[in-house]
């Protein structure tokens, strides 16, 4: 009877035509964290398109802290060699609170089994690259987002999955991730300005629709910044070297449009990568 009673208390406040009282109400629940979540689905239950609703922001408000907390402790323990694909997910469920990624790797696994009957029978290195790029850029159409470069969404995977688009870091990451699950390994290569996939001796970019790279065109790429190419620019970049660079991606997407509050959240998660690696 009490907790009858406190539900109904619940669906009158939620109703309350006073915006400010809706808002502390639905932050008071907020603040209770996921101890809450039952109360907060008995709601979403409740044949009211208003109270479903204001539940179902707060519920979304706490899977969103709980992800930034998981995506925190995440940052301060990843290592070189730590899993990138869930850090991907972690990130992308920080960023996007209720996203769904299950769906996201139920393609990538789908794509990864396509990939390996069309990779049967390749047998060199170039072969097998030319086989992906085809694969994902053609028949899948992934492809590099000139026309919006500095956008959110080209720096998390599930945007990137459903888009069929993103920046140079994302898309090498897709054909990593393709690649694994068909035994093909792929490396990113983090050169200053832009960042290309490397398997085997064959460079490629994945920005650019899978295009192979011969050494002068990786020189042209450093040229156009006043830079020499060096042994060291094409040395795999570590697991926590391509977060690193995607998180600073996504910082300078925030500082550029002005929304300090995520700009702040990534700085404190690059800190934590820094301290990590000392």
């Amino acid at each position: 009877m009490v907790m009858f009673a406190q539900k109904e208390a619940l669906i009158r406040l939620l109703h309350d035509n006073d915006p400010e009282t809706v808002r502390l109400v639905k932050e008071q629940l907020a603040a209770g964290g996921e101890e809450k979540i039952p109360e907060l689905q008995e709601l979403m239950r409740v044949d009211d398109e208003c109270v479903s609703r204001h539940a179902r922001d707060v519920l979304t408000t706490i899977s969103g802290r709980s992800a930034e907390e998981e995506f925190s402790l995440l940052c301060h323990f990843f290592g070189d060699g730590a899993d990138l694909e869930q850090a991907c997910w972690a990130l992308a469920r920080a960023m996007e609170p209720g996203v769904c990624i299950l769906p996201c790797e139920h393609k990538l696994n789908n794509w990864g089994r396509q990939f390996l009957v069309k990779i049967s029978g390749a047998v060199s290195n170039r072969e097998r690259v030319l086989r992906l790029s085809q694969f994902l850029s053609e028949e899948l159409e992934f492809r590099g987002n000139s026309d919006n470069y500095y956008c959110e969404r080209n720096s998390l995977l599930p945007q990137v999955i459903e888009t069929r688009s993103g920046i140079p870091i994302t898309l090498t990451l897709l054909y990593m991730m393709v690649g694994s699950r068909a035994a093909m390994k792929i490396e990113g290569i983090n050169l200053p300005g832009h960042f290309i996939a490397r398997h085997g001796e064959v460079f490629f970019d994945p920005f650019h629709r899978g295009r192979i790279l011969a050494r002068r065109d990786v020189e042209g790429i450093l040229l156009r910044q006043g830079l020499e190419l060096k042994d060291c620019h094409l040395q795999p970049a570590t697991h926590r070297q391509m977060l690193v660079r995607m998180l600073a991606n996504l910082y300078y997407v925030y500082d550029l449009h002005g929304n300090c509050e995520k700009r702040e959240r990534v700085r404190h998660w690059m800190q934590a990568l820094k301290c990590c690696a000392e």
